[in-house]
């Protein structure tokens, strides 16, 4: 079991520790869970209030905190205590999965295929003709990498993964458990004799670098050309991003949330858990969709949207302000 010390632990958190204690740090864990021997999180002074009775032996805290850490116990302060925690995660993770060989014998890989120094593929995977892997990566046991397509370095590929032909992933990306990159685009047109036509998708997917994909989420190819993540962008579960949808860099999607086809995210967009976004729409730099909202428009940059179909935020909450009110004086 990792342990160590608050002075251990400041040493890379570079804060100002205030009280002291003698528990060695076994965990971290949040405040109503924690136990003498475990180190907790104060990220904002509305949770000052659950110190008293969490029996966490340390938090990291904002600097902005007012209460007192009290007996044996101690406070770390720093300029940002949400991001601190990140570090202290990293201090205390458990190993990544082992590998007793770099490259499974079980894994078939094409003899077209590049595989870089340092790369370590899992049981039952499959790489196809002219793939190129970069230095470092890690794929998974049951990853299938098809044809022509390019993994850069230092990217870790979760097992059940599909990636399609020509499909591009850049460097340091996590592409977790189940995920499936350059799926047909939903492509239909009704036909008096034939029914619905499928419209070939012969595009592919472009993702950059620093790029985190959660499980299960799908990324269609394209139709015609790419459907693109910019740099850094960082995906959640269960995220359905449309044919040639076009995301800057930065940019965050929740849970459940969907782009239809030929969508156009700016930089830094962020949009919220089960949000819809209609097709051929574009969301300009630092806008912000709410959770559930229904975009049907454009939407400038830096607006925040809310409600189905999304209006600018305010005008939502007195939208809804309003409706409560005739609701409660219908019920008199």
């Amino acid at each position: 079991m990792k342990s160590y010390t608050i002075q251990e632990i400041n040493e890379v958190l570079n804060g100002e520790i205030v009280g002291n204690t003698f528990h060695s740090i076994t965990a971290p864990e949040q405040l109503e869970a924690a136990n003498e021997s475990e180190i907790s999180f104060i990220g904002n002074k509305k949770y000052e209030k659950f110190w008293a009775t969490s029996k966490a032996c340390v938090a990291v805290v904002n600097e902005d905190i007012t209460i007192e850490p009290g007996e044996n116990r101690a406070f770390i302060k720093v300029k940002n205590a949400d991001l601190a925690m990140s570090q202290v995660l990293e201090l205390f993770a458990p190993p990544s999965p082992l590998f007793n060989i770099d490259i499974h014998p079980t894994a078939i890989i094409d003899e077209t295929a590049t595989i870089c120094n340092g790369v370590r593929i899992g049981a039952g995977s499959y790489i196809g003709p002219k793939v190129v892997v970069g230095d470092n990566t890690t794929i998974y046991p049951n990853v299938t990498i098809l044809d022509e397509c390019t993994i850069g370095k230092n990217t870790v590929i979760w097992s059940g993964t599909v990636i399609r032909e020509r499909c591009h992933i850049g460097s340091d990306c996590i592409i977790h458990p189940n995920a499936t990159i350059g799926a047909d685009g939903f492509g239909f047109r009704p036909d008096p004799q034939r029914g619905l036509v499928k419209i070939p998708q012969i595009g592919n997917v472009i993702i950059g670098n620093n790029v985190e994909i959660g499980a299960n989420t799908c990324v269609d190819r394209g139709k015609f050309s790419s459907t693109i993540l910019g740099d850094g962008c960082k995906i959640d579960n269960l995220v359905q991003i449309g044919h040639n949808s076009k995301l800057g860099k930065f940019c965050i999607m929740a849970g459940n949330s969907g782009l239809a086809g030929s969508v156009t995210l700016g930089n830094g967009v962020i949009i919220g858990g089960s949000a819809s976004i209609k097709d051929h729409t574009t969301i300009g730099d630092g806008a912000i969709v709410g959770a559930g909202s229904g975009v049907t428009g454009d939407i400038p940059a830096g607006k925040t949207m809310l409600g189905y179909p999304a209006v600018e935020a305010r005008d939502a909450l007195k939208q809804w302000a309003i409706l409560k009110r005739l609701v409660n004086e219908s019920k008199k």
